[in-house]
């Protein structure tokens, strides 16, 4: 564990219970959705390469424009 961490849950060990409670229902909802975003583009890592060459080769071909920003 690191050391802010270790401090971060020694500082919610203060919060009276149901605060932790929240607390902690947070913590392992935003660890269950990143684990969920990890494997969409663990998952999606083809899809975008074949995306990008189709742009590469669209713009190669003169086939897009330029906007200005």
């Amino acid at each position: 564990m690191t050391k802010l961490l270790k401090k971060a849950f020694e500082e919610a060990s203060k919060l009276p219970e149901l605060e932790q409670n929240v607390l902690a229902k947070q913590l392992l909802n935003d660890l269950v959705a990143e684990k969920k975003w990890d494997k969409s583009f663990a998952n999606s890592e083809d899809i975008l390469s074949r995306l990008a060459d189709e742009a590469l080769e669209e713009h190669k071909q003169g086939r897009t424009k330029l906007i200005d920003i």
